[in-house]
């Protein structure tokens, strides 16, 4: 059946339209359906509705029999008479089959077929049914089980299909090409082409295939070759339905009108004889189905859609007479069937009714029926029953048949998934009680739950699995009453307040008054900002890093590395490293090892922070070695010849942290086998004993690195797994030493505590009456508290409580591979002398230079903050002054500190994570100049990722080598923008709004334009970011940027990665060339840039009065330029454009700056006329913009 010409709206049928039954009777609904019948209160009725049990039947003519309900409210759209058993099948446009067994509708059978496709045709085969959808062929058995899915091509529109033979089916649609598939092997065998707009109903004689088409035409093929050999053109609209029998073709359907298609009451009946046509028929009802029911003679039923059925012969008149009426529930029919026998008619409602229609009492569907088969009697009554509580009673009592079939429950994998049960998590008491050996841990069985047996959980309690819920915020869990240990307030989790403005109005000064650049906290996965600090403020790796640049779209040193620079240019402003972790979240193994966090569970704190960054460490020194040794191109590295940072076969990483070792393991046969390593970091184990004995942190950390350890290994002398002594010795010190804290429990956190005390204890005696009760500072005085001087002379007892952290350490490897560790103090330097140290062979010191610390606040869910020892070359840079200083770095609020506040640690809110330690005179050891590794190169022409992208599209010229850019040149600049994640926003009880979070952005486009020379307003970069994170908005109105712009595979635009266009911009702003735009800040925040205040000329504030509202680029290029810009969308091209030509017209109106006075005058007429026209450009009469001037023209030529 052909939707096309029916009725618009049930062509593409949303169940949405049809409500469900209520259980008042529905005026429209016929009530005898509805006797003895209960519909259901949600409005579904799962049992048939039969009509009374006494319906007379006259012999020979057709009356209503019976008439149930397949689905309520849901239109059947096929219905077809099994040609094998006494069935009716009847499809839904919910995708939904059910069958009917007997002229007495029971339901048999009922299953969805497909999930929100209609089913189009169905076919009756001897094992099953086939069901055809829009873009799928399902072959199931009649009880619902799944014989073969064969999904077609996404694009495919199916409407019909055909059985050729037992085993050939022909399947079309509205496509150009008719498929014939195998169902023996399930395979497509053949494609024969049809002509546009393709084929909606098929029907087959023993000399012709019949094709009927929307277009109106019906086409006679060959039964071979598929050719066609005869066309009738029945109608001039469309085709609605037609049957073949013997040698008469009869066609229903639709002709153009003036008012559109109209239905033709004139049934077109052809001689297949003589190959034309003879007399149209004229019926009395509006045909929509027709079918030949030949018993005597060859008479034709046509039913219309209202439910009017007419009897007539082919080749005579049609008499008034012989019309009967069917009443459907719903306003239309459907679909229309006929049995094999002749003896039965299935008609289908738009409410989901079928009517079945007989010419006797007791018809049958086919005149030779085989048996059905029906689901056995349930044989539970007549088994013993099982009592359960019973331990011991056999299962066996219930006797299994044995059988070779496969089993009812052995389901195809397509349709079954696997779903684990998540497992638990670990008991509290067996992570308390645990030993750890190497990365096994041994804990004695709290005997809680039985071995081996998992309770089961109900989804509703699936939450209580959450694995992070069941980790507390902190190693040492929750004190009894944390309220009253007092974080102090610049140890606290910042936060920004966002304003109408967003950031522009926030005091960042008040939280930061140095000259160091402070990271912003409100990035997805921020967590790390403290450890970016930590690795910016090494002098050789933040050179190292720079020095770096590579042709992997998502290195993390690369990115590291531009976010340095950031650092080094900035003045105290906060920077963001929303570029780093945008490929952060790209890497695998950063994924793998919990290293991404959700957006939830960051602000909640339900992360557990020290354990994540200790992660996070050992992941982004494994990352960066891993990447300086991936140098794909001569060029990724260009470091100056001959310095320490080149080495062969390792990366310079590795020199600065790797420590070789010399693992070894002994067997107790006597069997030793040594093997080599190396480790970038080391974690400190902590020992057994429980008493208050003084352990120095130097044993511990000796015992951490020389590991010895008793575990089962495979030894190969033995040929079996045998208790094994494994020690780890080591061969090389690094020349920066990395410490995993690994505070994650209550007992770790008492070690520190115990060893804190009595630390203290032993201080209280060494220094007897030298220790003031209480030191103040002045505040002008925090210079002089990072010299060793002024520590000696200024201890109080304040400053050494929960002190257990030595700042120097002396580390020495002995002739025997012994390693001696020992805690070094400034005294010890003072008795030995400064250079003792390095004149013995083998021995280094190390000085404390960072501890990332975890924040316990209840409150807010505890942050990470890190202590920075800052070095000379830093405080030269910013400052202009040499000396050292501790800072506090806490996201972008930092503070200088007391060098003793470094190591103290308040286990009640403050715990250590990870250390760093620096040998002495390091920077002295490598080269620290950094060589810019952009080059020109970069702004020079390069392919597109788009795969559909063409010189035709091409909307700029890359700049020739005699076009390079030079210091102060002027680049007109502008930026396009999509959303990624949405602001978050609460509504207070005032009416005001309060962002929480702002809107994610990223960058969709940028676009530069020569600001100078003959080709001046010409772009020479358009670039469209590629990204892989979906786009929530991509704020079309405001950008221009359309779905599938970003996207490789379908994109017709310029497009390219992210850091291809930021390396291309960096060159620009490290060349010295001056940026033309308007709103210029947020363009660069977004993009991730800093750039200097002298390199960038905005027109939102050259045009800007002091305490005014700031004025938008379409009224300014409106005003003075007589330009109408920004009409339906924006266009980055337009608008950078627009931005050079004010920026010449501020400097005609100015003077070029040289008389203010004049050009303020300029700005109170602007202003005025901003007011009065309430700042909305009128509307245009005749469109102009920067695109109809000459400038333009010359782009296009070009």
């Amino acid at each position: 059946m052909n939707f096309e010409g029916l009725d618009p709206g049930l062509a593409e049928y949303a169940p949405a339209m049809h409500s469900a039954l209520d259980p008042v009777l529905d005026a429209h609904l016929n009530p005898s359906l509805l006797q003895n019948v209960e519909l259901d209160p949600e409005g579904v009725a799962l049992e048939a509705l039969p009509v009374q049990e006494s319906v007379h039947i006259m012999e020979g003519v057709y009356s209503e029999l019976h008439s149930v309900v397949a689905e309520v409210g849901v239109p059947v759209s096929v219905s077809h008479f099994d040609l094998h058993e006494e069935m009716l099948w009847v499809g839904s446009h919910g995708g939904h089959a059910t069958s009917f067994f007997s002229p007495a509708l029971e339901r048999y059978s009922s299953f969805q077929v497909n999930g929100s496709d209609d089913i189009r045709q169905i076919q009756s085969l001897e094992n099953g049914i086939l069901f055809l959808t829009k873009n799928n062929l399902k072959y199931m058995a009649r009880g619902g089980l799944i014989i073969f899915d064969y999904l077609l091509d996404e694009s495919e529109d199916m409407h019909s299909l055909l059985l050729t033979d037992s085993s050939t089916l022909l399947v079309g649609g509205l496509q150009n090409h008719i498929l014939e598939i195998d169902l023996n092997t399930v395979q497509e065998t053949q494609k024969y082409a049809v002509e546009t707009p393709g084929v909606t109903i098929m029907r087959q004689t023993n000399r012709f295939f019949f094709c009927g088409h929307t277009s109106g035409k019906v086409s006679l093929r060959d039964l071979r070759t598929f050719k066609v050999e005869h066309e009738f053109d029945a109608f001039s609209g469309s085709l609605s339905d037609f049957d073949v029998h013997g040698n008469l073709l009869a066609a229903c359907g639709f002709s153009s009108r003036l008012t559109g298609l109209a239905c033709d009451r004139f049934l077109k009946v052809y001689d297949l004889r003589m190959m034309r046509a003879i007399t149209p028929l004229q019926v009395h009802v509006d045909p929509a189905f027709l079918r030949f029911i030949p018993t005597y003679t060859s008479r034709l039923a046509i039913i219309s859609q209202s439910g009017q059925c007419q009897f007539c012969e082919p080749t005579g008149l049609a008499n008034p007479a012989d019309i009967f009426h069917v009443n459907p529930v719903g306003p239309l029919l459907m679909t229309f069937d006929v049995s094999a026998s002749k003896q039965a008619l299935a008609f289908g409602d738009s409410e989901g009714c079928v009517h079945l229609w007989t010419d006797s009492p007791e018809p049958s569907f086919n005149p030779y029926s085989r048996e059905t088969e029906f689901a056995l009697p349930c044989l539970v009554d007549s088994l013993p029953p099982l009592d359960w509580s019973q331990d011991l009673l056999p299962l066996s009592l219930i006797p299994v048949p044995l059988t070779t079939d496969t089993l009812l429950s052995d389901w195809p994998a397509a349709n079954s998934a696997p779903a684990p049960r998540r497992a638990p998590p670990v008991d509290a008491e067996i992570l308390r009680t645990m030993k750890k050996v190497g990365f096994i841990g041994y804990a004695p069985n709290p005997r809680t739950r039985l071995r081996n047996q998992i309770p089961y959980r109900l989804k509703e309690s699936d939450s209580e699995f959450d694995s992070f819920s069941q980790v507390p915020e902190s190693p040492i869990g929750r004190e009894e009453e944390p309220h009253l240990h007092m974080v102090s307030k610049k140890y606290r989790k910042v936060t920004i307040k966002y304003s109408k403005l967003g950031l522009e109005d926030f005091d960042f000064k008040h939280y930061n008054k140095t000259l160091f650049a402070g990271l912003e906290p409100h990035i997805p996965n921020a967590y790390c900002n403290c450890m970016i600090q930590v690795l910016y403020f090494l002098e050789p790796v933040r050179c190292l890093i720079q020095n770096h640049l590579c042709q992997k779209e998502f290195c993390l040193a690369c990115e590291l590395g531009f976010l340095f620079h950031m650092l080094d240019l900035s003045r105290g402003d906060p920077c963001q490293g929303s570029n780093f972790l945008r490929a952060f979240r790209t890497i695998p193994e950063a994924s793998a090892l919990g290293l991404i966090l959700a957006d939830s569970d960051e602000a909640s704190g339900k992360g557990n922070l020290a354990r994540l960054i200790q992660r996070w460490n050992r992941f982004i020194l494994t990352q960066m070695h891993q990447d300086m040794q991936e140098l794909e191109v001569p060029q990724a590295y260009r470091g100056a010849g001959g310095s320490s940072f080149c080495s062969s076969g390792d990366s310079v990483i590795g020199q600065l942290f790797s420590c070789e070792m010399e693992n070894c393991s002994l067997c107790r046969c006597g069997s030793e086998t040594v093997r080599a390593s190396s480790t970038l970091l080391f974690t400190l184990s902590y020992p057994e004993d429980k008493t208050g004995k003084n352990c120095d942190f130097a044993q511990v950390l000796k015992r951490s690195i020389c590991l010895e350890q008793n575990t089962q290994a495979w030894c190969d002398n033995c040929e079996k797994y045998q208790p094994t002594i494994q020690t780890r010795n080591i061969r090389h010190l690094p020349d920066i030493l990395v410490i995993n804290c690994e505070v994650n429990s209550l007992k770790e956190a008492d070690f520190w505590r115990m060893q804190a005390e009595v630390a203290f204890k032993m201080a209280i005696k060494k220094h007897g009456g030298e220790i003031s009760k209480n030191k103040e500072f002045a505040l002008a005085d925090w210079k002089e508290l990072g010299s060793p001087e002024g520590m000696l002379m200024c201890s109080s007892i304040e400053e050494l409580k929960n002190v257990w952290l030595p700042f120097s350490i002396r580390m020495k490897i002995t002739k025997n591979k012994g390693l001696d560790v020992c805690n070094w103090t400034d005294g010890d330097e003072i008795q030995w002398g400064p250079a003792r140290a390095e004149e013995e062979h083998g021995v280094s010191v190390y000085d404390l230079m960072a501890t990332v610390v975890h924040i316990l606040d209840s409150r807010t869910g505890g942050s990470l903050v890190a202590h920075i020892k800052v070095g000379e070359t830093y405080h030269q840079r910013k400052e202009g002054v040499t000396h050292q200083q501790w800072y506090l770095f806490n996201d972008f609020l930092i503070e200088p500190i007391d060098k003793h506040e470094a190591v103290q640690f308040d286990m009640n809110w403050k715990v250590p994570a990870i250390l760093y330690y620096v040998k002495r005179n390091l920077n002295s050891k490598y080269n620290l100049n950094i060589k810019n590794p952009i080059e020109a190169s970069v702004l020079l022409a390069e392919a597109s990722l788009a795969r559909k992208q063409r010189k035709t599209h091409t909307t700029f010229i890359p700049l020739m080598l005699n076009e390079m850019p030079q210091v102060g040149d002027l680049v007109g600049l502008d930026a396009e923008f999509v959303t990624l994640n949405e602001e978050e926003a609460e509504l207070r009880s005032d009416g005001t709004k309060s962002t929480i979070k702002p809107s994610q952005m990223s960058v969709a486009r940028i676009t530069c334009v020569r600001g100078q020379g003959p080709n001046e307003g010409i772009p020479f970069i358009d670039d469209y970011i590629s990204t892989q994170e979906q786009v929530v908005d991509y704020l079309t109105q405001y950008s221009g940027i359309k779905p599938g712009d970003l996207d490789a595979k379908i994109s017709s635009k310029h497009l390219t990665t992210l850091k291809s266009t930021y390396l291309k911009l960096r060159f620009l702003i490290d060349i010295g060339v001056k940026f033309v735009g308007h709103g210029l800040q947020k363009d660069f925040r977004v993009i991730n840039l800093m750039v200097p205040k002298d390199q960038v000329l905005d027109t939102v504030y050259l045009f800007h009065m002091p305490r005014k509202r700031m004025i938008s680029l379409r009224f300014l290029a409106w005003y003075f330029l007589d330009l109408k810009i920004q009409g339906e969308t924006h266009d980055s091209i337009e608008d950078a454009r627009t931005a050079l030509q004010l920026y010449r017209k501020y400097l005609e109106l100015s003077k070029n700056g040289t008389e203010p006075e004049s050009f303020h005058k300029v700005l109170k007429g602007l202003y005025e006329k901003g007011r009065k026209m309430d700042w909305k450009v009128p509307e245009p009469e005749g469109q102009t913009s920067p695109k109809n001037a000459a400038v333009f023209s010359s782009v296009l030529a070009l």
